[in-house]
């Protein structure tokens, strides 16, 4: 119990710390970062025609996935956005096509409607506040992508994808053993692959 406390200060800490590291970024670099992103796609993984790949529409100066989301829409991969359920439970994931109109969810988080067909998806692209280089990544910390990840990986083979700054990777991420391990990490600069 002790130790659970110590890392939930030790994460505290760290999110301070990396809103402001990532808050520091400037219009041009988050631009650049998101082109980037885009430029270089998923080429690192097998992407078969249907493949379903789940996004986030950015919020709090996280890296916008928007258009490496259009790219990959663009080659007839279906694309999905998360929605909270409940608090404590995974999340839900709703068809998107790019430019088609969102609605405030929650933490007004922009979300498809209620009447968009729900997907499972078979590639998550994860936002954060950090991340080391064995996968482990700081969210907000509600919790929901561990949930969802462990969720997912109960029913089947998904694959991780985190995004993120490249000034957003620390040596060390306070982690217990609820918190789900990354598959890659995609930044402006370049990939990293987590070794299991």
């Amino acid at each position: 119990m002790a130790q659970e406390h110590s890392i939930d200060v030790a994460k505290r800490a760290l999110r301070e710390q990396m809103y402001l590291r990532r808050g520091n970024l400037s219009t041009r670099e988050r631009t650049e970062g998101s082109a980037k992103l885009a430029q270089s796609g998923l080429a690192f993984i097998d992407l078969p025609p249907g493949v379903i790949i789940a996004g986030y529409s950015a919020i709090r100066d996280e890296l916008d996935p928007a258009r490496l989301l259009a790219s990959l829409a663009g080659a007839g991969h279906p694309i999905a956005l998360p929605v909270t359920v409940a608090r404590g439970e995974p999340l839900q994931f709703r068809r998107w096509t790019p430019g088609a109109e969102l609605r405030p969810g929650d933490f007004s988080v922009p979300v498809p409607g209620p009447d968009a067909k729900i997907l499972v998806p078979d590639i998550l692209l994860v936002p954060m506040l950090a991340f080391d280089r064995q996968g482990y990544r700081l969210g907000y910390g509600a919790g929901y992508y561990d949930r969802t990840l462990a969720a997912l990986r109960d029913q089947r083979e998904i694959t991780a994808i985190g995004l993120a700054f490249d000034i957003q990777q620390v040596e060390l991420v306070p982690h217990d053993r609820y918190d789900e391990r990354l598959d890659w990490v995609l930044t402006p600069s370049g990939l990293l692959k987590i070794e299991r």
